[in-house]
């Protein structure tokens, strides 16, 4: 059995994903055959502090089709970039790099040579510098897709958000019908095609206990009449109390738990669950999946991160069912 390759973006050269990518090639078995695109200087400082042994296969990004890939070696796609220390602070000084390999990683996905993706972590202060919300958001403007939504993917439960990372107080202005039927649509779209499963999804509702004594309310108004009219297509109620859905009886009555907002389904997840969750972007016409963590300066060279949500992401892209492009 033959498996497509699995393209991955390191992201940010001081972060811990190095060392994470390490790991899983040194204690997981992996099917797919991965091709790296990072830079074969920093590949090679963080194997050596890290002490980590393999060798290294040089690719042509523009001509590998019909060279034989396998996990023997570290796959490369070399980017140059150098750097005096191992590791240094987090700044503006890798964003080119950063930008460099991503584009190299366009140009392959968009060519359909390759359907599966996953990128490391990088800064939003310094590589998206405002520009987007967040990773979700600056893959889907690159591939011209005007629906995308970000689901937390964890075999027992996954959440999902209507609103990504934006702050508080301009959350409720962005609550709409228009928005929230979307990302209802790509979340069963993606479970009924890639998973085989009619998914069981719960929508939160945006104002402590759906309730709210201003004049108007977002649950009453928006949320609630939009569930009324969704249930004709889609497993799926609400709105529910975000202070109680994720108790132990509740929560197993859904594969999906839909929130208004960022922490209010992420810090929940991250608190059942840990690492063992991916970032999965649907809508895009390939499958792009991050760890679900950051670049973690204070822990860099320390040996010490846990690899299991790069393990998830690798291990849901070794399911040889993913033959389909666009989620």
């Amino acid at each position: 059995m033959s498996y497509s390759p699995i393209l991955i973006v390191g992201g940010e050269p001081n972060s811990i994903f190095l060392e994470i990518f390490f790991k899983t090639l040194k204690f997981h078995k992996i099917k797919s055959p991965i091709i790296l695109i990072s830079s074969e200087k920093i590949l090679k400082k963080q194997m050596k502090k890290l002490k980590f042994k393999k060798k290294i296969k040089i690719l042509d990004h523009k001509n590998f089709d019909n060279i034989k890939i396998d996990n023997k070696s570290i796959n490369l796609i070399n980017i140059n970039f150098n750097q005096k220390n191992v590791f240094e602070k987090i700044s503006k000084k890798s964003n080119k790099f950063i930008e460099e390999c991503f584009k190299v990683a366009f140009e392959i996905l968009k060519s359909g040579k390759i359907y599966k993706f996953i990128n490391g972590p990088i800064s939003k202060k310094y590589f998206l510098s405002k520009k987007y919300l967040g990773m979700t958001e600056y893959i889907s403007k690159k591939f011209y897709s005007k629906q995308s939504c970000m689901l937390i993917y964890n075999k027992k439960l996954s959440v999902s958000t209507v609103t990504t990372h934006l702050p508080i107080k301009q959350v409720a202005k962005n609550i709409n019908k228009k928005t929230i039927s979307e990302k209802i649509f790509l979340i069963h779209n993606f479970y009924k095609k890639i998973l085989k499963i009619n998914p069981r999804i719960g929508v939160l509702g945006l104002n402590p206990h759906c309730e709210s004594v201003h004049k108007f309310n977002e649950d009453e108004k928006i949320i609630r009449p939009l569930i009324r009219n969704l249930k004709k297509s889609y497993k799926i109620s609400g709105p529910f109390s975000a202070d109680t859905i994720f108790l132990k009886n509740i929560r197993k009555k859904f594969d999906v738990i839909v929130g208004m907002y960022h922490d209010q389904v992420l810090t929940p997840i991250k608190t059942l669950y840990e690492y063992d969750a991916i970032n999965i972007t649907l809508g895009l016409p390939f499958i792009r999946i991050s760890p679900d963590h950051g670049p973690n300066e204070k822990m860099l060279g320390k040996n010490k991160s846990n690899p299991l949500s790069l393990i998830k992401a690798i291990s849901f892209l070794d399911k040889n069912w993913l033959k389909q492009k666009k989620v």
